[in-house]
């Protein structure tokens, strides 16, 4: 039985409740259910009294349109969960500021909709799954940022490792229904016995950067019409470098306060901190293109990059020479390119002739430089 308080006003009688031999004090604005109500919370610890549930503000979705397949998503795990005759697990992973905390809302206003009470985890307190487990129907636990409030615990010495305290709650051993959801920015701090166990954790989330037609889509739905000329410059940056919808809301905001985005990006919190990675291919007019994979380079430079390319995978004859600020955004390609009349051409004389003689026939055609994404975790079949 839950015994549910609101605030306490001294003037109010008082109940007693007789709990075995512990005797607790209520006053009359105390609710008993048999069952937790569909709101949501957040779980707290009192060294006195020990773990108890504090009533948390329900999680809105603030944004008037929910992008990509979100809410089918959403729709699923809910179905799924009502079709399991166990716990059901979800991990939603990915760069920070990339979608996770927005399905996580989502998915806790679907479950709330579902008569799901929504329990949050905030942080690591030794004894949580043995509180979490007493709970005896069905729930939606939320553990934000998993990495850090289980993956950075150092726990006291004798005590089971924080995320091995969990496996048993997860595999679903005691009475009650339970989805677990977890977001978490470093896949590589979740335990081997979370990641590639479906068992425990049935779907995994992968949240990618948005791709330029995304970009695109959400730009002419945030940006004032009058500032759609800046949206191609805000996508051929975004080849560049990898751009969130923290970012991106944070352009629209500059840019319809009269700013362009050249002067909003130089002032805005997105800064130049290390170098991306690319692939360099040079495209000729009677030959297969040279191409340099994954190569390290400071795109924001007002310098001559040098790029040198081999023939034969082995021998680098042809050197390329070019200026970033001459590349122009290719939506069919989704890259930069520079045409050839832009590139500075020349060849390494010490090798056979006829060999560079051959490379030398070659006609430039332009230079392609695209960014190197993230690999997917999921199989491609």
């Amino acid at each position: 039985m839950i015994h549910y308080s609101g605030s306490v006003n001294l003037c109010q009688y008082f109940f007693w409740f007789f709990t075995s031999t512990k005797v607790e004090i209520y006053n009359d604005t105390v609710a008993t259910y048999d069952r937790l109500p569909a709101k949501t919370y957040i779980i707290r610890f009192a060294k006195l009294s020990g773990f108890y549930l504090d009533e948390y503000s329900d999680i809105d979705v603030a944004e008037d349109r929910i992008y990509g397949n979100h809410v089918q998503k959403a729709q699923k795990v809910l179905r799924s969960f009502g079709q399991f005759g166990r716990n059901l697990g979800v991990i939603l992973s990915g760069n920070k500021g990339i979608g996770k905390s927005l399905f996580a809302r989502l998915l806790s206003g679907e479950a709330l909709k579902n008569d799901i009470p929504v329990i949050i985890v905030d942080k690591y307190i030794s004894g949580i799954a043995s509180y979490i487990e007493t709970i005896d129907q069905n729930i939606m636990v939320l553990f934000d940022e998993f990495d850090k409030t289980f993956g950075d615990v150092k726990v006291p010495d004798g005590e089971v490792e924080a995320q091995a305290a969990l496996l048993g709650l997860f595999d679903g051993i005691t009475s009650g229904k339970k989805l677990f959801v977890i977001t978490c920015n470093d896949i590589r701090k979740l335990s081997d016995f979370i990641v590639n166990r479906p068992g425990r954790f049935h779907y995994h989330f992968r949240f990618e950067y948005p791709s330029a037609e995304e970009i695109k889509t959400y730009l002419y739905d945030k940006l004032d019409k009058s500032r759609h000329s800046e949206i191609e410059h805000i996508i051929a940056f975004s080849r560049k470098v990898d751009l969130n919808y923290d970012c991106l809301r944070a352009i629209a905001f500059e840019i319809n306060n009269g700013e362009s985005f050249q002067d909003a990006i130089s002032d805005l919190n997105i800064i130049n901190l290390s170098q991306e990675c690319y692939d360099i291919t040079i495209y000729f007019k009677n030959g297969s293109p040279m191409s340099v994979k994954n190569k390290q380079v400071d795109v924001f430079i007002d310098e001559e990059i040098s790029m040198f390319f081999s023939g034969d995978d082995f021998n680098e004859i042809l050197t390329v020479g070019f200026w970033i600020k001459d590349s122009v955004y290719d939506v069919k390609s989704n890259c930069a390119i520079i045409s050839a009349d832009k590139l500075k051409i020349s060849y390494d004389e010490d090798y056979e002739e006829v060999f560079v003689e051959k490379i030398k026939e070659l006609v430039p055609d332009y230079l392609a430089i695209k960014k190197v994404r993230e690999k997917s975790l999921h199989y491609a079949v």
